[in-house]
């Protein structure tokens, strides 16, 4: 990756200096005004995709409930420099222990779509995973993203298109995507009021948006003339069909079939969607590298529990064989914090990043990052955490509240 001789702190320093000028942030730092900034600027089916969850938004509410259970108990009098927040996985070092979730059909809310968050993650020397159901195809995504550390999303076509998921892979590696992240909650999409009273489902509409990596893999074209005897330009709607149920084809694959990946991947596999003890461990019992201890943000399934409320048990009964990572809710520093004290090596950050690319394209990624890395820099300093470490941050630094 690329170096970057700035510390996240160095955010907030550059902002009071430009004050001192009269100049003030075009964008709020306020992570909870971003989901209103973007809704002031995107179409009701682009903001209900994004801010849409399953059923009544319990799941959704019970990951941000899930934070508030749990406060930081601060040392004093602790001589350090600013916290490292360097991470290890996989036995890579990371700059940062936050990535960029894999979001798809980013073009629906903002023109330059995945390139401009892939970029803003090079930029800011953030892990980019970029999503199955990307705008974009997987060479101009890594493109985009120029020397950054990335990571490839797969929605898993079913095993009768087993080609396809060859092509895709290769494809990625080709392409210098290093760890292979595999969704295990989305074979179908779920029950989202806010797009069904829409009428909107991105993926089902004339364009690339959310089905460009079929669109662009020679394998799917190939059959896709095979069987309509015409190229997907002259008929996108069937095309962007036939894609969507692909990636989506509503039955899921079973344990087993992770023999497959491991056949046509050689880096590291990371099962999303994990939510379960016995899961975990069967991830572990399947020679699975990682997991991602997720509810797909709520999107998928109502009534679920919070996703940070089973972190606990999960880290314990795996996170000595499995690289643990953290995803659903998380909006801020302190969000972070929590997260790795419990356990996870690394926190994904999906909606935050999506409102800035929607209130400000890639300088409103970039925002969004920065802010989130200066909170979390400041944070751990003032909490007298000398690094992300489990040496330092761990559940001692944390006190359950309820």
């Amino acid at each position: 990756m690329t170096s970057k001789p700035n510390p996240p702190y160095s955010y907030e320093i550059e902002v009071y200096q430009d004050g001192l000028k009269d100049k003030r942030p075009s964008i709020s730092f306020d992570p909870l005004d971003w989901e209103a900034l973007a809704k002031e600027r995107l179409s009701a089916d682009s903001f209900g995709y994004v801010w849409g969850s399953a059923g009544t938004r319990e799941t959704d509410n019970n990951n941000r409930a899930a934070f508030k259970k749990w406060g930081i108990v601060p040392s004093r009098l602790v001589k350090s420099d600013f916290p490292s927040l360097k991470t290890k996985l996989f036995g890579d070092e990371y700059e940062f222990p936050i990535a960029i979730a894999p979001v798809g059909v980013l073009r629906i809310f903002h023109r330059d779509g995945e390139e401009a968050v892939a970029s803003a993650a090079d930029a800011d020397n953030v892990t980019y995973i970029l999503s199955s159901a990307s705008s974009t195809s997987i060479e101009d995504a890594a493109k985009a993203n120029g020397n950054g550390s990335r990571w490839f999303q797969l929605y898993w076509p079913p095993n009768e298109q087993n080609d396809i998921t060859v092509s895709i892979l290769n494809r990625a590696k080709a392409a210098n995507y290093k760890v292979l992240v595999v969704t295990l909650d989305t074979y179908i999409l779920g029950w989202r009021p806010s797009d069904l009273s829409n009428g909107y489902n991105p993926f089902l509409r004339k364009d690339n948006i959310g089905v460009e990596i079929g669109f662009s893999d020679p394998v799917f074209r190939k059959k896709f003339k095979e069987e309509h005897g015409k190229e997907i330009e002259d008929d996108m709607a069937t095309a962007a069909s036939d894609w969507a149920h692909t990636i989506f084809p509503g039955t899921s694959h079973g344990w087993e079939d992770l023999e497959f990946l491991r056949k046509h991947w050689d880096g590291p596999i990371v099962l999303k969607g994990i939510q379960s003890v016995q899961d975990a461990k069967l991830a572990v019992q399947h020679g699975m590298q990682g997991i991602v201890v997720s509810n797909h943000g709520g999107r998928q399934q109502d009534g679920g529990v919070g996703s940070l409320d089973v972190l606990p048990d999960i880290v314990d009964a795996v996170g000595q064989d499995i690289e643990v990572i953290f995803d659903s809710g998380v909006r801020c520093g302190a969000d972070v914090i929590k997260a790795l004290a419990l356990g996870a090596k690394m926190v994904l950050v999906g909606r935050p990043y999506v409102y800035g690319l929607a209130i400000s394209g890639r300088e409103g990624v970039r925002h969004v990052l920065r802010s989130i890395l200066g909170d979390l820099n400041l944070n751990l300093h003032l909490s007298g955490i000398k690094s992300v470490s489990p040496e330092h941050l761990n559940r001692s630094v944390l006190k359950q509240l309820r």
